[in-house]
């Protein structure tokens, strides 16, 4: 998501490597395998859930355009972005080969709604395979996550280092994430660092630009509001910062990169967000992330079964919540502290 900024320092973590595994855990092999077993989807229970997700959309999106009252068309959009927070897990998991794997039906519909998100499939690929793969490292691990350095690193930035950092770990950069994190980090600069490549990042730019301007000109500003851009303003800004708090948090736990093991850093540096029925309903089950994390391959409706199935995920160790404690509280961690081995806010007078 969010790109180291250019001159960081590349400080190692300088303090002796913890045990990479903790005792009295089964293996990581033991682990993986018996995650695996929650891997495999139940097609037509997938496409129950697409029809069932996109159906929603369409209603509200209906709503918001033919509703004669205003309030109700406000009503209706803000639901629609909390809908479209579903449809983005539906496209993640899609991206993860989890749901509706080889489906020529199902691409060509995750890719037109990826496009649609600000999330082409090309960068969307790149980035997230790669935090996967890099979760909780310093070195490396702000490709497809927030930018992440330790205590000893930040004495070591310039003032300006230090500015650009505060900028992408700061709230209103999740609350105007549709133009920060998406618009720009997704699309534009992706497309800056490698126009052939990332091809589709000028194309989702360029329909976004099409669409606003044609829903403006012809429904009028108000449907535009109603019926575009308020619903992707909530739904990039929600995804944000369940993004953020699921690896960004009091309890999490950040490996040096010599000894830094897959299943831990699944485990201990990936959230579990508490939450009703509806909650997890809108967030598609993304709150049971180091779940997720554990095995990727695992279709979003089997997440819960996976956790009430796997001793070692039911006392995870980073528990969070969309409370305004617990949001705080991820909001504070800032830096990564060698010494004291957790995260911590900026030092006094910086």
């Amino acid at each position: 998501m969010i790109e180291q900024p250019p001159g960081s320092p590349s400080t190692s973590l300088s303090s002796p490597a913890p045990s990479p595994w903790p005792p009295g855990r089964r293996s990581a092999k033991e682990l993986l395998a018996h995650a695996k077993e929650f891997g495999k989807e139940n097609r037509t229970r997938s496409w129950l859930h697409v029809a069932e997700t996109f159906a929603v959309l369409a209603v509200l999106q209906a709503v918001t355009v033919l509703a004669p009252m205003w309030g109700v068309r406000l009503v209706a959009s803000v639901l629609m972005g909390l809908v479209t927070v579903r449809g983005f897990i539906l496209y993640h998991d899609y991206m993860h080969n989890s749901l509706l794997r080889g489906s020529t039906v199902g691409k060509w519909v995750m890719y037109a709604f990826g496009m649609y998100v600000l999330t082409p499939p090309n960068v969307w690929r790149q980035t997230h395979n790669y935090h996967h793969a890099h979760t909780a490292k310093i070195v490396g691990s702000h490709v497809g996550s927030y930018l992440m350095v330790t205590t000893d690193m930040w004495k070591q930035m310039t003032p300006t280092q230090r500015v650009v950092y505060k900028i992408y770990r700061h709230p209103l950069t999740i609350v105007f994430a549709l133009y920060t994190v998406f618009f720009y980090g997704m699309c534009v600069s992706s497309f800056q660092r490698n126009p052939r490549k990332n091809w589709d990042s000028l194309l989702a730019v360029v329909v976004h630009a099409a669409a606003c301007v044609a829903i403006g000109s012809f429904a009028g500003l108000s449907t535009l509001l109603f019926a575009y851009v308020l619903p992707l303003f909530i739904a990039t800004m929600a995804g944000a910062y369940l993004f953020y708090a699921q690896h960004d948090f009091p309890e999490m736990n950040v490996q040096p990169r010599e000894s830094w093991e897959y299943t831990r850093a699944a485990l201990e540096s990936s959230s579990y967000m508490r939450g009703g029925p509806l909650f997890h309903w809108f967030t598609g089950n993304i709150g049971y992330h180091h779940v997720h994390h554990l095995n990727p391959g695992i279709p979003f409706y089997r997440l819960p079964e996976a956790m009430a199935a796997i001793p070692e995920l039911q006392s995870p160790k980073g528990t969070t919540s969309i409370h305004p404690r617990d949001v705080l509280a991820c909001f504070r961690m800032k830096l990564w502290d060698v010494e004291q081995n957790r995260m911590v806010g900026y030092p006094e007078g910086t």
